[in-house]
């Protein structure tokens, strides 16, 4: 039995028993208006990525339960909001890639074109739905052909709130910090809400708007971070996408405003032309020397992410060397990572 294997049919079994479902300037002068929770010389912290997302349906609660079990340091829920204003969590607004909403011919009607980031999107929303709907649907394998023992478990589990995310981390024995992530703000705000109340909202409730909380938070929209921050005290990272360089005026300015800037792994370690991984810019170091933490995303280990000269074999569903991939970011010294698969990026840690 592969190791894939062992992992799903024992979070298989696990969830039939119904264990897992009852769960170079100079830096700038300011300092940031947080304190930062990682030291850079401390061991990187694992974030499971939507759960534990290699092995079971992203943003369930197994595949989170799984992902902890897995030894992740942190599980990151992203979150949408519903008609009713409750906080889900999905990837994104549209439901069609990861529920079956279409086999449910009672919300027919429901499916609609809506514009997100200036791009018109049709499909089913989630903020078209009451969460007492929602919770009517089954989630479902994002990436059927890629990850196919995964899609074995399709229609099997719920989707879950913030709120259900942060019972469940309650009764653990252990601290695990959620890392929820705001989705598309600005949409929202077309909209007349906000997702950073709702999120703010929930964690004021919950006493866990504190700097010293374990729930980080993080956008890929540098406004929502600045609105939110002025409500609560919690850890805040910014994710930023693409490849290229990131000039020190911007570093600077996040330095005075944030803990964290979350990478894509293309900009600490480019593609060359030819898709392989090619020499290491200066931005962790340069992003350390302002006190910023820097996590990177995402790590996973089919060859269909990996860098060319990283894959093994030509199935692009087929595991490559993501341990050597792990391995060079963590020599140059990441303060963590996100990956579908913890357990490979804990023991890639181990063994550096």
């Amino acid at each position: 039995m592969s190791r894939k294997g062992a992992i799903l049919r024992a979070a298989a079994v696990l969830a039939a028993a119904g264990t897992l479902i009852g769960l170079a300037a100079a830096p700038a002068a300011a300092k940031p208006h947080h304190d930062h929770g990682n030291h850079h010389d401390a061991e990187p912290i694992v974030i499971a990525h939507r759960g534990a997302s290699g092995y079971l349906p992203e943003h369930t609660l197994e595949a989170y339960a799984l992902a902890v079990d897995l030894g992740a340091d942190v599980i990151e829920p992203d979150l949408v909001l519903t008609a009713d204003g409750e906080l889900l969590a999905r990837h994104e607004p549209v439901l069609d890639e990861t529920t079956d909403v279409a086999e449910h011919p009672e919300f027919a009607d429901r499916k609609t074109t809506k514009d997100i980031d200036g791009n018109p999107v049709t499909g089913f929303f989630a903020d078209d739905f009451t969460l007492a709907e929602l919770k009517t649907l089954r989630a479902e394998e994002r990436l059927p052909d890629i990850r196919t023992e995964s899609a074995e478990h399709d229609g099997e589990f719920q989707l879950v709130t913030y709120d259900e995310v942060l019972d469940y981390v309650g009764t653990l024995d252990e601290k695990i910090v959620t890392y929820p992530e705001m989705k598309h703000p600005s949409y929202y705000e077309e909209q007349g809400l906000s997702i950073e109340d709702a999120l703010a909202d929930l964690l004021e409730e919950r006493k866990l708007d504190r700097k010293r909380s374990p729930v980080w938070i993080q956008s890929f929209e540098y406004q929502s971070l600045l609105n939110i921050a002025e409500r609560v005290d919690n850890r805040i990272g910014l994710n930023i996408d693409g490849q290229g360089p990131i000039s020190n005026a911007d570093l600077n300015e996040y330095a005075d405003t944030l803990d964290t800037v979350s990478l894509n792994k293309n900009r600490i370690f480019p593609r060359a032309a030819d898709g392989s991984i090619s020499e290491p810019t200066d931005i962790v170091e340069r992003a350390h020397r302002r006190g910023l933490d820097v996590h990177v995303w995402t790590f996973r280990a089919e060859n269909t992410f990996l860098p060319a000269n990283l894959r093994e074999g030509t199935d692009p569903a087929a595991w490559g060397d993501i341990e050597a991939e792990f391995a060079l970011f963590y020599d140059l010294g990441v303060d963590a990572v996100f990956s579908d698969f913890p357990d490979l990026a804990v023991a890639a840690r181990d063994d550096c």
